[in-house]
Protein backbone atom coordinates (compact mmCIF):
# COMPACT_ATOMS: atom_id res chain seq x y z
CA UNK A 1 0.00 0.00 0.00
CA UNK A 2 0.62 3.44 -0.70
CA UNK A 3 -0.16 6.09 2.10
CA UNK A 4 -1.26 9.10 0.64
CA UNK A 5 0.82 11.95 3.56
CA UNK A 6 -1.01 14.80 2.12
CA UNK A 7 -3.79 16.07 0.27
CA UNK A 8 -5.57 19.46 -0.76
CA UNK A 9 -7.32 21.73 -3.28
CA UNK A 10 -4.97 23.84 -5.43
CA UNK A 11 -7.31 25.74 -7.08
CA UNK A 12 -10.77 24.94 -8.39
CA UNK A 13 -10.75 21.37 -9.02
CA UNK A 14 -7.27 21.02 -9.38
CA UNK A 15 -6.11 18.54 -6.72
CA UNK A 16 -2.10 17.71 -5.35
CA UNK A 17 -1.16 14.89 -3.57
CA UNK A 18 1.93 13.94 -1.74
CA UNK A 19 2.50 10.11 -1.80
CA UNK A 20 4.83 7.73 0.07
CA UNK A 21 6.52 5.48 -2.91
CA UNK A 22 10.37 5.43 -2.06
CA UNK A 23 11.09 3.20 -5.12
CA UNK A 24 9.63 5.52 -7.71
CA UNK A 25 11.29 8.30 -5.93
CA UNK A 26 14.60 6.99 -6.20
CA UNK A 27 14.32 6.18 -10.29
CA UNK A 28 12.11 8.70 -11.49
CA UNK A 29 13.00 12.09 -13.73
CA UNK A 30 11.29 14.93 -14.99
CA UNK A 31 8.68 14.39 -17.99
CA UNK A 32 7.90 10.87 -16.79
CA UNK A 33 4.68 9.50 -15.16
CA UNK A 34 2.97 7.13 -12.82
CA UNK A 35 0.07 4.44 -12.68
CA UNK A 36 -2.45 4.46 -9.75
CA UNK A 37 -4.88 2.21 -8.72
CA UNK A 38 -7.29 2.44 -5.81
CA UNK A 39 -7.92 -1.11 -5.15
CA UNK A 40 -8.86 -4.21 -7.05
CA UNK A 41 -11.52 -2.93 -8.76
CA UNK A 42 -10.89 0.18 -9.65
CA UNK A 43 -9.37 2.03 -12.96
CA UNK A 44 -5.53 2.08 -13.76
CA UNK A 45 -5.10 5.83 -13.99
CA UNK A 46 -1.97 7.32 -15.52
CA UNK A 47 -0.90 10.78 -13.59
CA UNK A 48 2.74 12.63 -14.76
CA UNK A 49 4.56 13.56 -11.92
CA UNK A 50 5.02 16.97 -10.61
CA UNK A 51 7.45 16.59 -7.72
CA UNK A 52 9.37 14.21 -6.38
CA UNK A 53 11.71 13.76 -3.33
CA UNK A 54 14.67 11.21 -3.21
CA UNK A 55 14.98 11.92 0.78
CA UNK A 56 11.31 11.69 1.71
CA UNK A 57 10.69 8.79 -0.76
CA UNK A 58 7.62 11.19 -1.92
CA UNK A 59 5.93 11.45 -5.08
CA UNK A 60 3.90 14.82 -5.53
CA UNK A 61 0.94 14.23 -8.42
CA UNK A 62 -1.51 17.02 -9.84
CA UNK A 63 -4.67 15.94 -11.06
CA UNK A 64 -8.29 17.01 -11.75
CA UNK A 65 -11.34 14.80 -11.67
CA UNK A 66 -13.28 14.03 -15.05
CA UNK A 67 -14.42 10.59 -14.17
CA UNK A 68 -15.80 8.32 -11.49
CA UNK A 69 -12.27 6.86 -10.96
CA UNK A 70 -9.97 10.26 -10.69
CA UNK A 71 -13.51 11.81 -7.95
CA UNK A 72 -12.53 8.43 -6.25
CA UNK A 73 -9.29 9.27 -5.67
CA UNK A 74 -9.91 13.58 -5.39
CA UNK A 75 -12.06 12.28 -2.28
CA UNK A 76 -9.18 10.51 -0.22
CA UNK A 77 -7.56 12.24 2.33
CA UNK A 78 -3.83 12.13 4.05
CA UNK A 79 -3.70 8.59 5.95
CA UNK A 80 -5.51 7.12 2.88
CA UNK A 81 -3.75 4.85 0.70
CA UNK A 82 -3.54 3.55 -3.13
CA UNK A 83 -2.72 -0.33 -3.72
CA UNK A 84 -0.98 0.32 -6.87
CA UNK A 85 1.38 2.81 -7.62
CA UNK A 86 3.13 1.88 -10.31
CA UNK A 87 6.65 3.52 -12.15
CA UNK A 88 8.40 5.57 -13.14
CA UNK A 89 6.88 5.00 -16.61
CA UNK A 90 7.60 6.61 -19.73
CA UNK A 91 10.44 8.13 -20.99
CA UNK A 92 12.31 11.44 -19.31
CA UNK A 93 12.60 15.00 -20.77
CA UNK A 94 15.17 14.80 -23.42
CA UNK A 95 16.64 17.80 -20.84
CA UNK A 96 17.96 15.31 -18.51
CA UNK A 97 19.38 13.14 -21.25
CA UNK A 98 21.18 15.49 -23.30
CA UNK A 99 24.80 16.42 -22.54
CA UNK A 100 24.41 18.96 -19.68
CA UNK A 101 26.90 21.52 -21.35
CA UNK A 102 24.88 21.19 -23.56
CA UNK A 103 21.49 21.83 -22.34
CA UNK A 104 23.46 24.88 -20.44
CA UNK A 105 23.75 26.71 -23.92
CA UNK A 106 19.96 26.53 -24.80
CA UNK A 107 17.72 29.72 -24.06
CA UNK A 108 14.48 27.28 -22.87
CA UNK A 109 10.96 29.11 -22.86
CA UNK A 110 8.48 26.71 -21.18
CA UNK A 111 4.21 26.95 -22.05
CA UNK A 112 2.12 25.60 -19.41
CA UNK A 113 -1.65 25.39 -19.69
CA UNK A 114 -3.75 24.66 -16.95
CA UNK A 115 -3.03 21.14 -15.04
CA UNK A 116 -0.14 21.29 -17.29
CA UNK A 117 1.72 23.63 -15.26
CA UNK A 118 2.15 20.50 -12.88
CA UNK A 119 4.38 18.08 -15.26
CA UNK A 120 6.41 21.78 -16.11
CA UNK A 121 7.42 22.41 -12.66
CA UNK A 122 10.00 19.23 -12.28
CA UNK A 123 11.38 20.30 -15.35
CA UNK A 124 12.33 23.86 -14.63
CA UNK A 125 13.20 22.86 -11.20
CA UNK A 126 15.83 20.20 -12.21
CA UNK A 127 17.35 22.86 -14.45
CA UNK A 128 17.53 25.04 -11.61
CA UNK A 129 19.52 22.92 -9.68
CA UNK A 130 21.68 22.53 -12.56
CA UNK A 131 22.49 26.43 -12.42
CA UNK A 132 19.80 26.80 -15.69
CA UNK A 133 17.14 29.47 -15.40
CA UNK A 134 14.24 28.75 -18.27
CA UNK A 135 11.68 31.37 -18.63
CA UNK A 136 7.57 29.91 -18.05
CA UNK A 137 3.79 31.18 -19.66
CA UNK A 138 1.68 29.67 -16.99
CA UNK A 139 -1.90 30.21 -18.88
CA UNK A 140 -4.95 30.06 -16.91
CA UNK A 141 -8.91 30.87 -18.31
CA UNK A 142 -9.14 32.66 -15.13
CA UNK A 143 -7.38 33.90 -11.85
CA UNK A 144 -8.78 30.98 -9.71
CA UNK A 145 -7.63 28.24 -11.33
CA UNK A 146 -3.53 29.53 -11.90
CA UNK A 147 -1.59 26.80 -10.07
CA UNK A 148 2.26 26.59 -8.87
CA UNK A 149 2.52 29.95 -9.69
CA UNK A 150 4.77 30.89 -6.52
CA UNK A 151 6.49 27.27 -6.79
CA UNK A 152 7.62 28.28 -9.87
CA UNK A 153 8.59 31.41 -9.54
CA UNK A 154 11.26 30.12 -6.48
CA UNK A 155 12.98 27.84 -9.81
CA UNK A 156 12.28 29.96 -12.94
CA UNK A 157 14.45 32.84 -14.52
CA UNK A 158 11.07 34.64 -15.27
CA UNK A 159 7.16 33.34 -14.49
CA UNK A 160 4.70 35.46 -16.94
CA UNK A 161 1.08 34.33 -16.05
CA UNK A 162 -1.56 34.62 -18.12
CA UNK A 163 -5.50 34.65 -18.34
CA UNK A 164 -8.42 33.98 -21.05
CA UNK A 165 -10.15 36.46 -19.19
CA UNK A 166 -7.49 39.34 -17.90
CA UNK A 167 -9.02 38.39 -14.47
CA UNK A 168 -4.93 37.75 -13.35
CA UNK A 169 -1.51 39.24 -15.15
CA UNK A 170 -1.43 39.54 -18.98
CA UNK A 171 -4.69 39.10 -20.81
CA UNK A 172 -5.07 36.74 -23.27
CA UNK A 173 -4.00 33.51 -24.40
CA UNK A 174 -0.36 31.84 -24.25
CA UNK A 175 0.29 32.32 -27.93
CA UNK A 176 0.11 35.91 -27.47
CA UNK A 177 2.63 35.92 -24.74
CA UNK A 178 4.98 33.79 -26.68
CA UNK A 179 4.60 36.50 -29.90
CA UNK A 180 4.53 39.53 -27.46
CA UNK A 181 8.13 37.92 -25.70
CA UNK A 182 9.84 37.60 -28.94
CA UNK A 183 8.51 40.10 -31.27
CA UNK A 184 7.55 42.97 -29.06
CA UNK A 185 10.22 42.30 -25.74
CA UNK A 186 13.50 41.39 -27.65
CA UNK A 187 13.60 37.59 -25.98
CA UNK A 188 15.23 35.34 -28.09
CA UNK A 189 14.82 30.96 -27.57
CA UNK A 190 16.44 27.96 -28.77
CA UNK A 191 13.39 25.49 -27.18
CA UNK A 192 9.85 25.91 -26.23
CA UNK A 193 8.43 22.95 -24.15
CA UNK A 194 4.40 23.15 -24.16
CA UNK A 195 2.35 21.12 -21.82
CA UNK A 196 -1.25 21.38 -21.38
CA UNK A 197 -4.62 20.71 -23.22
CA UNK A 198 -4.07 19.69 -26.92
CA UNK A 199 -5.92 22.47 -28.31
CA UNK A 200 -3.70 24.78 -26.84
CA UNK A 201 -0.17 22.81 -27.35
CA UNK A 202 -1.47 22.72 -31.24
CA UNK A 203 -1.32 26.38 -31.44
CA UNK A 204 1.58 27.09 -29.74
CA UNK A 205 2.94 24.78 -31.95
CA UNK A 206 1.33 26.82 -35.28
CA UNK A 207 2.89 29.90 -33.79
CA UNK A 208 6.08 28.76 -32.56
CA UNK A 209 6.70 27.35 -36.30
CA UNK A 210 5.99 30.69 -37.77
CA UNK A 211 8.84 31.94 -34.99
CA UNK A 212 11.19 28.87 -36.16
CA UNK A 213 11.35 27.74 -32.66
CA UNK A 214 11.46 24.06 -32.58
CA UNK A 215 8.98 23.17 -29.83
CA UNK A 216 8.61 20.03 -27.89
CA UNK A 217 5.06 18.57 -26.71
CA UNK A 218 4.01 16.50 -23.75
CA UNK A 219 0.95 13.61 -25.51
CA UNK A 220 0.23 13.01 -21.88
CA UNK A 221 -3.65 14.08 -22.05
CA UNK A 222 -4.56 11.02 -24.33
CA UNK A 223 -3.13 8.23 -22.40
CA UNK A 224 -5.32 6.14 -21.05
CA UNK A 225 -3.54 2.64 -19.84
CA UNK A 226 0.08 4.01 -19.69
CA UNK A 227 2.03 0.65 -20.53
CA UNK A 228 1.34 -0.03 -24.52
CA UNK A 229 -1.20 -1.99 -24.49
CA UNK A 230 -4.89 -0.20 -25.39
CA UNK A 231 -3.29 1.39 -27.94
CA UNK A 232 -5.55 4.78 -26.85
CA UNK A 233 -2.73 7.33 -27.34
CA UNK A 234 -1.81 5.96 -30.78
CA UNK A 235 -0.85 9.34 -32.50
CA UNK A 236 1.21 10.47 -35.81
CA UNK A 237 4.41 11.93 -35.67
CA UNK A 238 6.00 13.05 -39.23
CA UNK A 239 5.25 9.68 -41.25
CA UNK A 240 5.79 7.25 -37.90
CA UNK A 241 3.00 5.86 -35.68
CA UNK A 242 3.67 7.04 -32.10
CA UNK A 243 2.33 5.93 -28.60
CA UNK A 244 2.52 8.27 -26.20
CA UNK A 245 2.76 6.29 -22.80
CA UNK A 246 5.98 4.00 -24.29
CA UNK A 247 7.08 6.00 -27.07
CA UNK A 248 6.98 9.74 -25.34
CA UNK A 249 4.87 11.05 -23.50
CA UNK A 250 7.29 14.03 -25.35
CA UNK A 251 7.85 14.63 -29.21
CA UNK A 252 8.46 17.00 -31.76
CA UNK A 253 5.54 19.61 -31.42
CA UNK A 254 5.95 20.30 -35.08
CA UNK A 255 5.55 16.75 -36.35
CA UNK A 256 2.63 15.72 -34.28
CA UNK A 257 -0.91 15.54 -36.31
CA UNK A 258 -3.31 17.12 -33.52
CA UNK A 259 -5.98 17.22 -35.76
CA UNK A 260 -6.08 13.42 -36.36
CA UNK A 261 -4.97 12.93 -32.70
CA UNK A 262 -8.30 14.98 -31.30
CA UNK A 263 -10.54 13.43 -33.37
CA UNK A 264 -9.39 9.77 -32.64
CA UNK A 265 -9.53 10.94 -28.71
CA UNK A 266 -13.14 11.41 -29.21
CA UNK A 267 -13.69 8.28 -31.17
CA UNK A 268 -12.12 6.34 -29.05
CA UNK A 269 -15.05 6.94 -26.62
CA UNK A 270 -17.52 4.60 -28.01
CA UNK A 271 -17.61 1.35 -29.61
CA UNK A 272 -18.83 2.06 -32.66
CA UNK A 273 -15.71 4.66 -33.15
CA UNK A 274 -13.20 2.23 -31.80
CA UNK A 275 -14.91 -0.41 -34.64
CA UNK A 276 -14.13 2.47 -37.36
CA UNK A 277 -10.76 3.03 -36.26
CA UNK A 278 -9.68 -0.79 -36.25
CA UNK A 279 -10.91 -0.95 -39.94
CA UNK A 280 -9.61 2.57 -40.72
CA UNK A 281 -5.90 1.96 -39.54
CA UNK A 282 -5.26 -1.44 -40.67
CA UNK A 283 -2.37 -3.45 -40.08
CA UNK A 284 -1.11 -0.27 -37.31
CA UNK A 285 -3.72 -0.54 -35.42
CA UNK A 286 -3.11 -1.29 -31.89
CA UNK A 287 -5.79 -3.26 -30.05
CA UNK A 288 -4.83 -4.34 -26.50
CA UNK A 289 -8.11 -2.51 -24.92
CA UNK A 290 -10.07 -5.36 -25.40
CA UNK A 291 -13.33 -3.15 -26.81
CA UNK A 292 -12.50 -2.78 -30.49
CA UNK A 293 -11.43 -6.24 -31.91
CA UNK A 294 -8.51 -5.24 -32.75
CA UNK A 295 -6.01 -7.77 -30.64
CA UNK A 296 -7.75 -10.78 -32.00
Amino acid sequence: MYKILEAKILAGNIYEMVVEAPRVANRCLPGQFIIVKLDEEAERIPLTICDYDREKGTITIVFQPIGASTYKIAAMKAGDAFMDFVGPLGTPSELCTEPLEEVKKKKILFVAGGVGTAPVYPQVKWLHEHGIDADVIIGSKTKDLVILEEDMKKVAGNVYVTTDDGSYGRSGMVTKVIEDLINEEGKTYDLCISIGPMIMMKFCCLTTKKLNLPTIVSMNPIMVDGTGMCGACRLIVGDEVKFACVDGPEFDGHKVDFDAAMKRQTLYKTEEGRALLAYQEGDTHHGGCGHCGGDK
